[in-house]
Formats: structure tokens, C-alpha cells, sequence
């Protein structure tokens, strides 16, 4: 196995399955199959022995189940893992944020025809999840909630008086379901500005985000409606393949206009409006995901005066996003995705001091 390959522990309780994955991965020389187990059990004594770097499991196996496979994954050999099952399909909702929240990083439908349908996107679509999430180290420790600012970090009491912000936009890929709630969840019902929220996410699934977060969260988690008033204390995501955009009458917008930078709904497309209207009263806040989208947004809302945070690289699966916003110079703060939740409201009260 080449030194820079990525070893992968294949679980499926189907023999034909763990024959067709490890046929697919077999393609890409940058990765190699070190295993498979045929229930979480056997996983489980394997992982010791094999290291994997990543971890591929079905969800529906006897015994113990992928869901359950997750969890003890996460508290004994903390990695990377992909749920590849035919459980994971849009109407799959529960199954599909029950394992995000386990700690699985991403999760990918099996074909409706089996692994053999459409094989070539299915295989590049694998080989490219597999490889994104295959560096994730920290945050499949998944570090308990904070209960503040350290005093040694830089917080909003060292911060000038802002006007108060009257628009949050959150920017997301992948990673981003997670780092979402951890946020969101936090932040208590009366809240005192709208959040204006834009994840990358597979067709299908933005309904099931939606509600999986409106379970987590005391504040309403809802599709925007082009033409309303956003309200403070209420969470919005675009219609599905819309850009989320606010007016200069300070109405929610679902836009159908080209994609940007290769995203539809694109965090820049947001949090570039937000810059026009609210221009210093704006919060913008770019977290885990792969590639750029968000970066010249938020230097958008920097170059407007407004506050910007970027999470991490310790606490993100893919420290993309938020790497491309620190290079252009166009970041105030770089948080902890657990310490965002507690500097929000922070800047909000300082934000209406000034």
C-alpha cells in the first residue's frame, strides 16, 4: 500500500456489498481496503489490529447496527466514518441525523438499483467522500461544550462598540449539519436577530436538516419564503436550490440567479447581501466545508465594518472555507465551533450598548 494511501475498514453484513465496495475503491490508487467485517461486532475487534483511517459501514446489519457501530466507534477509536447504506436516502431523515449526531462526518445513499447502478458516479462520489473526510482527526473526539470565553482569548469585551448587528449569516459544507447544531442549540429562544443560515447539502435532504435542527434548537428552524420579513429569533435556510439573499427592503429572497462559484444556494451569495444592507450591523460566520464558497462574502461583511468568525481548524472536518476567509485577510475572530454559540450574544449586548 502506497505510504499516502488511505486504509479503509469496509462493514456490511452483505458479502455481495463488501465485494462491490472493495471493487470500487480498488480503482483509486489512493486508497486501500485493509478489511471487512461482516457485523459492528466484528468491526470493532478488527479496528485495533488494522488502524484504519476511515471507516465505511452499512446501516441496517444484525446484531448491532450501524447507528450503534457509530456510537461505540466514537467512544473507543475515534475516526472517520462513512454510513454507505440504502437506509440514507431523503426519506430516511431520522436515520440520516441520528448518525451525524453519533459522530458519523457524512453519510452516502447506496444506489436505488444496488451498488452496481450507476457505478461510475457512485465510485467517484465514494472515493472523493472517503478521501475529504479522511484527515478528520479532532473533531471525532467530538470536545464537550465550554462554558465560556477563555479569559485569554480575544472576545467581544475587547472589541470596539458596534451598532447592534441586525442580520447572523452562517455559511456551512461539510461538517456543516454538525457544527450547526452545536451553534444553534445554544442560543436561547429570544435571541435578538435573525440567522440567516446556508448549508451544503445534498438534494433531497434540506427538508430533513430543517427539522432535525427545529428538534434541537429553541428557536424556529424554517424555509424562507421569498417576500417575508425576516424576525429576530428564527433561523432560515434557502429553498432548495435557491440562493438565500435579503433586499435593500430587508425581505428574504429565494433567487434562482447562476450559481456562484459552482454553489446554489452559495454561502457568498448571502452573506454578500447581508454586507449590502446591513453593512457594519452585520454578523458573518463561516464554518466547516471544502473549497471557497463564503470567503469573498465575508470579506464583503468585513469590508462593510461588520464582525466576522471563522471556526477553527482543530474543531472542523474540513478546514477549506474557513482557511480561504483567514488568507484574505477578511476574519476579526477565529473560534472554536463550541465557543461561537457563547460570543453571539455577547456581541449583540455590546452591539446595543453602542
Amino acid at each position: 500500500m502506497p505510504s499516502s494511501a488511505v486504509s479503509v475498514l469496509l462493514v456490511d453484513d452483505s458479502l455481495i456489498a463488501l465485494t462491490i465496495l472493495s471493487r470500487m475503491l480498488s480503482t483509486s490508487p489512493d486508497i486501500q481496503v485493509v478489511g471487512k467485517a461482516r457485523s459492528g461486532r466484528e468491526a470493532l475487534e478488527l479496528i485495533p489490529r488494522l488502524q484504519p483511517a476511515v471507516i465505511c459501514t452499512d446501516l441496517h446489519m444484525p446484531d448491532m447496527d450501524g447507528l450503534e457501530l457509530t456510537k461505540e466507534i466514537m467512544a473507543r477509536f475515534p475516526r472517520p466514518i462513512l454510513v454507505v447504506s440504502a437506509a440514507v436516502h431523503p426519506e430516511d431523515i431520522h436515520n440520516v441525523f441520528s448518525l451525524l449526531e453519533a459522530g458519523a462526518i457524512d453519510v452516502l445513499p447506496k444506489p436505488r438499483g444496488g451498488l452496481a447502478a450507476d457505478e461510475q458516479r457512485v465510485i467517484q462520489e465514494l472515493v472523493s467522500k472517503i478521501k475529504i473526510i479522511s484527515g478528520v482527526v479532532a473533531l471525532t473526539r467530538r470536545p464537550k461544550l465550554l462554558p465560556g470565553l477563555a479569559k485569554s482569548e480575544a472576545g467581544p469585551s475587547s472589541a470596539p462598540v458596534l451598532p447592534r448587528p441586525r442580520i447572523v449569516a452562517i455559511g456551512a459544507s461539510t461538517g456543516g449539519p454538525q457544527a450547526l447544531r452545536t451553534i444553534l442549540a445554544q442560543l436561547p429562544i429570544d435571541f435578538p436577530a435573525p440567522i440567516l443560515c446556508v448549508q451544503h447539502i445534498s438534494d433531497g435532504f434540506l427538508g430533513g436538516l430543517v427539522e432535525w435542527l427545529a428538534n434541537q434548537c429553541a428557536m424556529p428552524v424554517k424555509i424562507a419564503q421569498s417576500g417575508e420579513q425576516p424576525l429576530p429569533g428564527t433561523v432560515y435556510f434557502p429553498q432548495e436550490g435557491t440562493h438565500l439573499e435579503i433586499d435593500k427592503s430587508g425581505r428574504l429572497v429565494c433567487s434562482h440567479t447562476a450559481p456562484v462559484d459552482g454553489h446554489r444556494p452559495a454561502v457568498t451569495a448571502t452573506f454578500r447581501s447581508v454586507a449590502d444592507y446591513c453593512g457594519e450591523a452585520a454578523i458573518g460566520i463561516l464554518l466547516t466545508g471544502m473549497g471557497s464558497d463564503g470567503a469573498h462574502g465575508m470579506q464583503e461583511i468585513f469590508e462593510a465594518g461588520g464582525i466576522t468568525i471563522a471556526q477553527n481548524e482543530e474543531t472542523s472536518v474540513v478546514f477549506g472555507m474557513p482557511k480561504q476567509a483567514i488568507a484574505l485577510g477578511a476574519v476579526k475572530y477565529v473560534l472554536p465551533v463550541q465557543k461561537i454559540a457563547f460570543m453571539l450574544p455577547e456581541l449583540l449586548v455590546a452591539g446595543r450598548r453602542g
